[in-house]
């Protein structure tokens, strides 16, 4: 059975990047682009792993994952933390994610990062 992975970032071209290489690596991928989706999202559905954008349209990434991680039904979820922005790289001090990737970033690296999470 594939593993799952949901991406919440609202930039697009990103999801879409992000998608091709998961799918393209056997991952089931589902993307959102609001706080929103992602939330009804995961109301119906466990995925394996989360990646996160920290800044969004309608949220913050930071408290996403904070709210994930104080859930019992999603806390053993890991989550990655994404962002171009260098002042989030503390993200990982600031709630539990279990790593933090820079945009933009190394396709092969990204790969064992998540790999690193569900393998």
């Amino acid at each position: 059975m594939k593993k799952s992975i949901f991406i919440l970032d609202d930039t697009e071209d990103i999801r879409e990047v992000i998608t091709h290489i998961l799918t393209d690596e056997n991952y089931e991928v589902q993307g959102f682009a609001t706080v929103e989706e992602f939330k009804k999202g995961i109301l119906f559905a466990q995925p394996d792993l989360i990646i996160l954008d920290v800044m969004l349209p309608d949220g913050n990434g930071i408290d996403v994952c904070d709210e994930l991680k104080d859930n019992r039904r999603t806390q053993h979820i890991p989550v990655l933390m994404m962002s171009a922005n260098d002042y989030y790289s503390n993200a990982k001090q600031r709630c539990e994610t279990e790593d933090f990737i820079n945009k933009p970033f190394d396709v092969n690296d990204f790969i064992a990062r998540v790999n690193d999470h569900l393998l």
